[in-house]
């Protein structure tokens, strides 16, 4: 072949590879940020499940019937898993058993959201038993926070909205103690206004940014790395949350993450409740405030503080899948899932 012929032959390729790679980053782009599916709102004479995919519930029986009462004071009916109340050591029934009920009330039409009991430790455990398959055709609202934050993470691979919201057990407490908690999740469910303005904080680092909400617990997040259940959260909001940790196994997971890639194209970062910590002695030296910021230095998105969500009785819920608009400054910062 000709040298001028083989030299555009060569060229032709090197185009079409070129061309090939964009057309792949996009699409992959594409993926992680398109619109999920929304399930729908509740409505009056809508069935919910409550089902343990975690913790056990020894002696919770009241915090159960509250749950009830409360889902039938909203005109709901209630279900209640066929293996809540079964005791296999930590857990609450045995792996079978619990992905059981979950995966019955997954697969139900008739059932329109899932409420998880409690947290605690188990829902990683039956991940991966789980067919999400029915659920996809027919999605419904998964309700729930803490160890629950690996089904969110599990649920937004599957491109489906889910609910950052108490548990049963957050029931324990008088209602009129939990007003905000109890009410931000009746209002997300059956699709009433869902909007916050924060106290604000010095820490708090300015901007504006729109993206899916995504996260939860931060140990979770970190327990999802490498694993399917693990968000890409290019594009995307953050939401943390912690609870009985000391400072330095924040800032190793805040590490983890970001050695990750976790935060490279991550548009903004919101702290909920960083609940109980733990003093070890040797102390950290700084506020936890201090220490997220430092461990999000090298990044320019903003970062709000004083998000009321997580182990405090003020728990307010976040729609996890949804795109939020988010203005941070000094003073106060503003959410909205409905811009």
């Amino acid at each position: 072949m000709p040298k001028p012929l083989l030299y555009l032959s060569l060229f032709a390729v090197v185009l079409l590879s070129l061309k090939n790679t964009i057309l792949a980053q996009n699409t992959h782009y594409t993926n992680q940020t398109m619109t999920l599916q929304q399930p729908p709102y509740l409505k009056t004479g809508d069935t919910v499940a409550i089902v343990a995919p975690s913790g056990i519930l020894k002696n919770k029986t009241q915090e159960i019937d509250k749950a009830k009462n409360l889902l039938t004071s909203w005109g709901l009916h209630v279900v209640v898993g066929k293996h809540i109340f079964n005791q296999a050591n930590h857990f609450a029934g045995t792996d079978d058993e619990r992905c059981d009920d979950f995966q019955k009330a997954l697969d139900n039409p008739t059932i329109k959201a899932i409420w998880c009991a409690r947290g605690g430790y188990g829902t990683v455990r039956i991940l991966d038993k789980l067919n999400f398959s029915k659920f996809k055709e027919n999605p419904k609202w998964i309700i729930g926070y803490s160890d629950i934050t690996a089904l969110h993470n599990h649920i937004h691979n599957h491109e489906v909205e889910s609910l950052h919201a108490m548990m049963c057990t957050s029931l324990k407490d008088d209602f009129d103690t939990i007003d905000e908690t109890i009410k931000t999740c009746k209002d997300a469910l059956f699709g009433n206004p869902l909007n916050y303005t924060l106290k604000g904080s010095k820490y708090n680092k300015e901007g504006r940014a729109s993206g899916q909400l995504v996260g939860g617990n931060l140990t979770m997040l970190q327990t999802m790395l490498g694993s399917e259940s693990s968000i890409d959260v290019s594009g995307k909001i953050l939401f943390i949350e912690e609870i009985g940790e000391y400072k330095y196994h924040i800032d190793r997971m805040l590490q983890s993450l970001k050695r990750a890639g976790y935060f490279n194209n991550c548009k903004g970062v919101i702290i909920g409740d960083m609940t109980k910590l733990r003093k070890n002695t040797t102390l950290w030296g700084t506020s936890i405030e201090k220490l997220i910021l430092d461990a999000l230095s090298d990044y320019h998105f903003p970062v709000a503080f004083n998000m009321p969500a997580g182990h405090e009785k003020d728990n307010r819920a976040l729609i996890l899948g949804r795109t939020i608009a988010l203005k941070v400054e000094k003073d106060q910062t503003t959410i909205d899932f409905n811009f």
